[in-house]
């Protein structure tokens, strides 16, 4: 038996693994003959363990009967995370692209929403549909796949948070997560809180094992938020939802304390000292931690760019407590109440922030273009600047909409002609303008929504953005042309049967539309609902059918930016990956004075780029969350109030039971059920897709604005029901 060669690794050992499981002439085997066939001895038995217990957790494997393992296509099944629906049933989401695995709610087993399952395909389908939905009324199959689940590979959640209830004969807790559709049973008694629970408090659950859907699934009590209507405890849950940390470890401040606020003479060495050049920020007008500053000088031949960004990687070394905390993070998340920082506020408010008037170093990407917007000669330097002003986009705006006057208003202004033409010459190349707008919530200081305000992608936010995006590109393809490994931003390519869902999406609101495939039929789609009611249902119908930015170590390319290179450098106050980029670019620029490059790269490049990928999802979702919360407990206020605020909104959809809305202002929809169309009886015409007025023949159907009022708020559902306001709440 030949003995293991010492360089086997277990990323080497999974290669070959996965290499003889393809093979055309493979039979199943188990982890013994398996080990046999790749020449193992008895003493890799750890390792080949390890290797197909990770291998099959991450579905890149499957063990059939007697466990032996094969391939997952050539046994029909069908790993991958599965997604539920709050009516129960769910979508095995398809890794290699395609057509997701639709599972229906008696074939879920004990899956909960988030899991990494393994489904067995019971019913192949032939053509792609139009609409995800479960089966209709009459029970007719669609022509899709189904599946069931068999095998839970990884649960997602360890503990649930929700609210606490009773019932007649025991106590469970409904999960805040609308789409885990099981009750968790809990013993109050048997909780491991400092706090007794009582109903209708908020709080933490540690599932037990549930190992069958005869039961329903248990668990123990943690933790404690207080009552689910106190001030402050929605925010809480959230934390505890997505497992965002809350406090940095003792070492980790004590090393942020060694930090200076001060920089000192020897730390400008061989910098490039632009202090006295005319830099400038532009910022949220609530922003305390400043990444980037830039400055923009016009010359005969164009213009000079210079991007300005806090020079994180000076004070954090790679492996330092400080370091570790930051990868363990990936990036700050940013709550309506609070931000929670990557990096401890000494760094992120501090001695890293581009503060105006204080010395702060920098890493700087200067960038020469031509007058057509081409980009020249660039380069990477370390620098140190001194902000001359901080403007806010509010400010911004108000300087580009009037004619300059002061030195940092002509700058303003030659900036905004710069990025206007990268801006131009960007979606000319087939860049998506895929920007949402945003709202803002402002809280009372008691934590309640005081008022919505909706902030549009405007110029002055487009300059930053322009100057952003040139200084991440040029970065990127001085990586790529470099023999080191690096982290890209990248967005595949999306898949053919999603662009075709999302045509028919278009193809009900009346829009004529091409071959999706084609960038230019996409941006026409785009710019023909701009400003229609059903703008951002299709803006955010084409960002659910395309795949999801991510971080990795292949450039394949960003497909919304239409950038063959791209990837993150301009934040590392905030995103983890933008500081290991960041020693990557400058590593390479002293390498060029190095007989012997050193290496720049950390070996577990590939695990760091999914991981930060995933913490960026959780904060995502996390921000997504803490916003809709609040938007709802707004709302539901107004049902509350004697004198109800009306609200504009457009009808997006009709269903038989009534209205699908969205409030423009505030990007949220709703439900304008039939039953409070109370100036007549409403038929629902599904050619049409519209109710008509038995007597006055009134129509309400897609397109029709509408000036609406609360009638109720399920915040346990996340949903918000509407009434006309002009018919009043009787007719």
């Amino acid at each position: 038996m030949p003995k293991r060669p010492r360089s086997l690794t277990s990323n080497k050992l999974k290669a070959r693994v996965l290499e003889l499981l393809g093979t055309d002439r493979y039979q199943p085997l188990d982890k013994v003959a398996l080990s046999r066939k790749l020449g193992l001895s008895s003493d890799d038995r750890h390792l080949v363990r390890r290797v197909l217990d990770e291998l099959e957790a991450e579905g890149a494997i499957a063990r059939i009967k007697k466990d032996r393992y094969v391939l997952p296509d050539a046994a029909g099944l069908f790993p991958g995370r599965i997604t539920f629906h709050e009516k129960g049933f769910a979508f095995v989401e398809n890794e290699q692209g395609g057509q997701d695995l639709f599972i229906p709610a008696e074939n879920t087993a004990t899956a909960m929403h988030g899991d990494r399952v393994l489904a067995r395909i019971t019913h192949e389908g032939i053509e792609e549909v139009a609409h995800r939905r479960p089966r209709g009324r009459k029970g007719q199959r669609e022509d899709r796949a189904e599946g069931r689940v068999i095998r839970i590979l990884k649960r997602t959640n360890p503990t649930i948070v929700g609210t606490l209830h009773r019932s007649r004969h025991f106590h469970y807790v409904v999960a805040d997560e609308p789409r885990i559709v099981e009750n968790i049973v809990v013993n109050p008694r048997e909780a491991e809180s400092d706090q007794k629970p009582r109903e209708n408090d908020k709080v933490v659950v540690r599932l037990d094992p549930w190992e069958s859907r005869h039961r329903s699934p248990e668990g123990v009590i943690t933790e404690v938020l207080g009552p689910a209507d106190a001030p402050g405890v929605d925010m809480e849950a959230i934390i505890r939802k997505f497992h965002l940390p809350m406090e940095f470890p003792d070492p980790v401040l004590r090393q942020a304390e060694e930090v200076p606020l001060q920089i000192k003479p020897p730390e400008l060495k061989h910098r490039l000292d632009c202090r006295d050049e005319l830099i400038f920020t532009i910022d949220p007008v609530d922003a305390r931690d400043f990444d980037d500053a830039i400055s923009v000088v016009k010359t005969w031949q164009g213009w000079k760019l210079q991007v300005h960004i806090a020079d994180v990687s000076h004070y954090i070394r790679p492996g330092s407590a400080l370091d570790k905390e930051a990868y363990k993070r990936g990036n700050s998340t940013y709550l309506v109440d609070r931000v929670i920082p990557m990096l401890p506020e000494r760094l992120s408010n501090g001695i890293c922030s581009l503060v105006p008037n204080e010395d702060r170093l920098t890493a700087c990407v200067r960038i020469d273009f031509d007058k057509q917007g081409n980009p020249g000669k660039t380069t990477f330097d370390r620098a140190v600047i001194c902000s001359k002003k901080r403007l806010s986009y509010e400010q911004a705006l108000e300087i580009l909409e009037a004619k300059p006057k002061t030195n940092v208003e002509k700058a303003v202004h030659a900036a905004w002609k710069l990025a206007s033409l990268l801006r131009k010459r960007r979606f000319k190349t087939g860049a998506l303008e895929l920007d949402m707008p945003e709202v803002k919530v402002w809280l009372r200081e008691d934590g309640t929504p005081d008022r919505l305000v909706k902030s549009e992608n405007d110029i002055s936010h487009q300059l930053i953005e322009e100057f952003m995006l040139a200084a991440n590109e040029a970065v990127a393809k001085a990586i790529q042309t470099h023999p080191t490994r690096g982290i890209f931003r990248v967005h595949d390519q999306p898949d053919d049967d999603r662009l075709a869902e999302y045509r028919q999406v278009a193809l009900t609101y009346g829009y004529k539309v091409g071959d999706l495939n084609q960038r230019s039929e996409v941006q026409k789609l785009l710019r023909a609902s701009r400003g229609k009611p059903e703008e951002n249902i299709i803006r955010i119908g084409l960002l659910k059918s395309l795949k999801r930015a991510c971080y990795d170590v292949n450039p394949i390319g960003h497909y919304g930016l239409a950038k063959t290179y791209y990837t993150h450098f301009t934040s590392p106050i905030r995103r983890y990956a933008d500081l290991v980029v960041h020693r990557i670019i400058f590593g390479i620029v002293a390498n060029k004075h190095q007989a012997k490059p050193k290496k720049l790269a950390p070996a577990d490049l590939d695990e760091c780029a999914i991981h930060i990928s995933s913490t960026e999802r959780e904060s995502a979702d996390a921000e997504k969350e803490s916003v809709k919360l609040k938007k709802l407990e707004y709302l539901e206020m107004q049902t509350k109030s004697k004198k109800r605020q009306k609200f504009p909104a457009g009808v997006i959809d009709v269903k038989s039971y009534g209205l699908l809305v969205e409030l423009p202002d505030y990007l949220l929809t709703g439900l304008v059920h039939v039953s409070e169309l109370r100036d007549d009886f409403y038929t629902f015409d599904a050619t049409r897709l519209a109710f008509v007025g038995r007597k006055k023949k009134k129509v309400y159907a897609i397109g029709d604005e509408l000036e609406l009022e609360v009638s109720k708020v399920d915040m346990i559902k996340r949903q918000v029901d509407f009434r006309p306001a002009n018919l009043g709440r009787h007719g």
